[in-house]
């Protein structure tokens, strides 16, 4: 390959210098300068004559670079035009929202506006008191909502998505900002950003963990989890600082330090020590805020501040609340407890003396309007850095120690209260109780079948007894089961407020307002669907299951002693010699006239027999009236009718319209008109408890409107039409002294003898 005579280098003899290949041409070396070199196209050649050896080179063609900034940049750009040569650049797309759990109903809300805006946009109706009123119960349910967070919600808040970053914080406080890379080991972790910026024309040294704001880039961030290589990097920058006298802010939002086996490997534990030893040495003013989640020790190793700040909804931890219930709970389910148990919140930790102060977010999250919350960021530092800057070095080093060292209270010498001691066999405790309580349900069945066997009367009251002991243990422990459930479930600050003010409605003279009624019943709904998910989910379940078997074994035992009383007791009337006297001769009567059925008998017979019947019935009523019970009717019973009847139909026919009526009576009863009048007539009942003398005019006007409410449904449901129809087959097999009986078509009584169970509203005629 040819060479180009004004690229080569001629190097003299072996006797020529190093120092004269330097030389540049101007100095009377033959060939060009270095700077001329790196302009000109250089083709490789060597060619070997007798005197001189000729050495020639040339530059690789390759693509141009290209730069990160345009062609023409805005000098006044902020952060200065270097700043176009940071990896963070706005999003091409905007963030796709995202919706929380709990933050559903507020969805709904926000629907219903735009769907009625849609409407009047189409139909040119106007709508604005409709969505002036949506508006403002939206803002209601939002207040209401984020002023009572429980603290796996702030969890859930912390970890949102769309959460500000650190450099978006950065890029909305600070003048300029110029990022700096790298530990000088080679590595440069991106999971930890650094950099100085100014803040109203004050320099600062800016430190903070960096998520991701998408996939993408959680994946080049690593999930804001630093490996040792990000701590190195924090630290340098920390010397730095500390050499040039510039304040030191960090922002702390990480799950905790990336704990991979290469990342152990580097001396991830030793970087993170290192780091703390050094900020309790440094002597320029440090200030860390927590802008998101802060997790173990990779938070605090870049956390050890003279203050340390908190967003309102960010959290900082030990150990996350699913990694707590996996240890404690052996399931992740319990989260909501856990997190409740850490006291992880700002609120908490402010008065745990751990952090210092809350810096204020929007209603919906610092998501919903960051430049607001980063401004709250920027005066919360100016604050806080005014106060550090009346100080010396000697004095930050002696304030920062001092924030420490009053984090926890030891008292010794002092007897420590009962409630306040720790069981720690608590576990087993529970266990054992649970096995004893298992123990007294097998002995209590083997009772009751015993009873059922022999049924001594001595025997069964004992049963009674027992059941009503294991009944009372059994409630005892479900309402602790339920209350774990509902811290686990993250429902207890509701759960506890709901209950204070239906208490408060209680002791009032007004009636429940129709809203509480609502919201009751919006929680159970809630509790009961979400309690599946509560780490004691099987324990409720089998206790109920028990519950509610020994509740009907009770009904059951009730009712049989109920009815043997009452037979005692009117076998005790019906003996009675004047009683017993006119039966009979009623009886003789009767036989003598020959006649095989009522209507055969004479009218002066027969108008003895119903005369008899109705004593008969009085007594009755004497004896039920004694046992504080109440004789309504006597009625014949339709199932011994339909026993004797030809059609062999009607008993199919009987029991499924008694199945229709009283699912139509479910159905009824569970709209919303007739839950919120019950739950009225329970208010009312419970005031007239105490005051006899009030509200019984309320009570029956509500018991009346709720009897006609289901009367009403049922008489439409076409219902009444099968009652007549089968009343109609009944009558030709109806043998019966008497008028012929208006009953409705329902059970004599359940198998069981507990009723029905399925409502508190008596089944209404027909009639």
């Amino acid at each position: 390959m040819a060479s180009m005579s004004h690229s080569s280098i001629a190097l003299g003899g072996a006797s020529a210098s190093a120092s004269d290949y330097l030389r540049s041409s101007a100095n009377g070396v033959t060939g060009v300068s270095l700077r001329a070199l790196g302009r000109r196209t250089m083709v490789t050649a060597t060619t070997r004559s007798s005197n001189n050896l000729y050495v020639t080179s040339r530059l690789k063609k390759g693509k141009k670079f290209d730069h990160p900034w345009p062609a023409n940049p805005d000098p006044n750009v902020k952060g200065g035009v270097l700043s176009y040569l940071s990896e963070f650049k706005p999003l091409g797309n905007a963030q796709k929202p995202v919706t929380l759990d709990f933050e559903r109903p507020l969805v709904e809300l926000e629907k219903k506006i735009v769907d009625v805006r849609k409407m009047a946009e189409e139909t040119g109706l106007d709508f604005t008191e409709q969505i002036i009123t949506l508006e403002t119960k939206y803002r209601q349910a939002l207040k209401d909502l984020y002023t009572h967070l429980t603290p796996i919600q702030r969890v859930n808040i912390a970890r949102h998505p769309n959460r500000p970053t650190f450099l978006d914080h950065i890029h909305n406080i600070t003048d300029k900002f110029m990022e700096l890379h790298g530990d000088r080991a080679g590595y440069d972790d991106p999971a930890i950003v650094t950099g100085i910026g100014t803040i109203d024309g004050k320099r600062y040294m800016f430190i903070g963990h960096q998520k991701g704001r998408n996939t993408k880039e959680n994946i080049m961030r690593n999930f804001g989890m630093p490996t040792p290589h990000g701590y190195r990097k924090a630290l340098r920058m920390m010397y730095y600082a500390d050499h040039h006298g510039f304040p030191i802010v960090t922002f702390i939002d990480t799950p905790g330090a990336y704990a991979d086996l290469k990342s152990e490997e580097k001396g991830q534990g030793e970087a993170i020590a290192n780091n703390l030893r050094t900020m309790f040495g440094l002597k320029v003013p440090i200030l860390s805020i927590v802008i998101g989640e802060g997790g173990s020790g990779g938070a605090l190793a870049i956390g050890c501040a003279n203050k340390m700040l908190m967003l309102e909804n960010a959290v900082f931890y030990v150990a996350s609340p699913e990694a707590c219930a996996a240890i404690l709970w052996q399931t992740s389910k319990a989260a909501p407890e856990a997190a409740e148990k850490l006291r992880i919140t700002s609120k908490e930790l402010v008065n745990l003396n751990v952090a210092d102060g809350i810096i204020p977010e929007p209603l919906g999250g610092a998501h919903a309007d960051p430049s607001w919350t980063s401004q709250q960021i920027k005066i919360a530092i100016n604050e806080n850095m005014n106060e550090f800057g009346k100080m010396s070095g000697e004095e930050l080093l002696k304030h920062r120690m001092a924030k420490y060292r009053k984090i926890g209270v030891f008292i010794e010498g002092e007897p420590v209260e009962p409630e306040k001691k720790i069981n720690m066999k608590r576990r087993d405790a529970v266990a054992s109780t649970s096995r004893n309580l298992e123990g007294e349900v097998e002995k209590l069945r083997e009772q009751i079948l015993k009873a059922k066997e022999a049924s001594p009367e001595s025997e069964v009251e004992l049963s009674s007894e027992v059941l009503n002991e294991m009944i009372e243990k059994l409630k005892s422990d479900i309402d602790e089961e339920y209350t774990k459930a509902a811290k686990a479930m993250g429902l207890e600050e509701r759960l506890a407020a709901t209950r204070e003010e239906f208490s408060k409605a209680n002791a009032e003279e007004h009636l429940m307002h129709p809203v509480l009624i609502e919201r009751i019943e919006k929680l159970k709904e809630e509790f009961n669907a979400r309690l599946s998910e509560a780490p004691n989910y099987e324990s409720v379940k089998a206790k109920l299951d028990m519950l509610k078997d020994f509740s009907r074994a009770k009904a059951a035992s009730e009712a049989a002693s109920v009815k043997k009383e009452i037979n005692k007791r009117f076998q005790e009337a019906v003996e009675r010699p004047e009683v017993r006297e006119k039966v009979e001769a009623v009886k003789a009567e009767v036989a003598s006239s020959g006649a095989s059925s009522f209507e055969e008998l004479s009218d002066e017979l027969k108008e003895k027999v119903l005369k008899t019947k109705r004593e008969v019935e009085a007594e009755m009523a004497v004896v039920l009236k004694s046992m504080g019970l109440e004789l309504e009717a006597v009625k014949p019973n339709l199932k011994e009718v339909v026993a004797e009847s030809p059609n062999e139909n009607i008993q199919e026919k009987l029991e499924k319209l008694n199945r229709e009526i009283n699912e139509k009576i479910e159905e009824v009863v569970r709209t919303p008109e007739i839950k919120s009048m019950v739950e009225l007539l329970k208010v009312e009942t419970a005031k007239a408890s105490r005051m006899p003398d009030q509200g019984s005019q309320k009570i029956e006007a509500l018991e009346m409107q709720i009897k006609q409410k289901i009367a009403d449904a049922l008489s439409m449901s076409g219902l009444q039409e099968k009652q007549e129809e089968l009343e109609k087959e009944l009558a030709a097999a109806r043998e019966l002294a008497g008028e012929e009986s208006d009953e409705s078509v329902k059970d004599d009584d359940d198998e069981d003898g507990s009723g029905s169970g399925r409502s508190e509203i008596i089944n209404p005629s027909f009639a």
